[in-house]
C-alpha cells in the first residue's frame, strides 16, 4: 500500500479514442508509416470518404484496434489509397468487437499470431513477385539475374558457371518458340499454403539463431510462448 501511494503521484487520465477524434487520423498515419517502413512498401492513404468513416467509428478497442487495422490494410491491400468501401471491410461492428479477453486463449496470443500471419503474407507476396520476374525473364529469353535466382532458390542452387560444389539450376525451356502457347505452359512450383510458409519461416529463424528460441521469437516478432506452441504444432523439435 505504501508503494502504491509513492507511485500514485501524478495520475493521468487518457480519454478513449472516440472522444479524441482529432487524434484518429494522426494515429492512423503514424501506424501506416510504421508498417510501411517495417515491410518496405509505400504507406497507405485514405480518401475523403474513408477518412470520414474512420473518424466516425467509435473504436471500442481504442488505439490498439486502430493500430491493428492500419497494419492489416497496409499488408493486405494492393492499392495504396483506401476508399470507404475497402475500409468498411476492416471495421467490425461494435457488438462483435467486444469479445472477452479469455474467449480465444488471450488477447496477446491472438495479436502475436496475427502479426506473424502478416509477416508470412508479406514474405509470400515478395516470393511471388520474384518468381514472376524470373519467369518473365525466361519467357523473354533474357539472361537470368544470378542474384535473383539465388534469392528465389534460397542459395541452394546456382547458375552454370557459378560457385563449385553445388548443382547448377536446370530450367527446361521448349526449343521451338513458333507457338507462343508453349511458353505459357512453363510452370514454377511454389507452395501457397500459409501453414507451410509459417513453418518454413519458423524453421529458418531457429536455424539462424541456432535453436535459441528467445532470439528466434524476437526475430519473428512473436512471444516465446507462441513460438514454443508453434514448434510443437509443426513438429520442429
Amino acid at each position: 500500500e505504501d508503494l502504491y501511494y509513492r507511485l500514485n503521484t501524478v495520475p493521468i487520465h487518457v480519454p478513449p479514442l472516440r472522444d479524441r477524434k482529432e487524434d484518429i487520423h494522426l494515429l492512423f498515419r503514424k501506424f501506416a508509416q510504421d508498417a510501411a517502413e517495417r515491410y518496405r512498401m509505400p504507406a497507405v492513404t485514405l480518401s475523403p470518404d474513408a477518412l470520414q468513416l474512420l473518424t466516425a467509428y467509435r473504436w471500442p478497442g481504442n488505439v490498439r484496434q486502430l493500430r491493428n487495422i492500419a497494419e492489416q490494410i497496409s499488408v493486405i491491400e494492393q492499392d495504396r489509397e483506401i476508399d470507404a468501401a475497402t475500409l468498411r471491410q476492416y471495421l467490425p461492428s461494435e457488438s462483435s468487437a467486444l469479445v472477452p479477453v479469455g474467449a480465444n486463449g488471450g488477447e496477446a496470443t491472438s495479436i502475436n499470431e496475427r502479426e506473424l500471419l502478416y509477416k508470412v503474407l508479406f514474405d509470400m507476396k515478395n516470393d511471388l513477385n520474384d518468381l514472376k520476374a524470373l519467369v518473365h525473364g525466361m519467357m523473354q529469353e533474357k539472361p537470368l539475374d544470378p542474384a535473383l535466382v539465388r534469392k528465389v532458390y534460397d542459395n541452394e542452387l546456382l547458375l552454370p558457371g557459378g560457385e563449385t560444389g553445388t548443382p547448377p539450376v536446370r530450367i527446361s525451356m521448349h526449343e521451338h518458340h513458333d507457338d507462343p502457347q508453349d511458353v505459357e505452359h512453363a510452370e514454377v512450383e511454389e507452395s501457397l499454403s500459409l501453414q507451410d510458409k509459417e513453418k518454413e519461416l519458423i524453421r529458418k529463424a531457429l536455424t539462424k539463431h541456432r535453436n535459441r528460441r528467445k532470439a528466434a521469437a524476437q526475430e519473428l516478432g512473436i512471444s516465446e510462448r507462441t513460438l514454443y506452441r508453434k514448434i510443437k504444432e509443426y513438429g520442429l523439435n
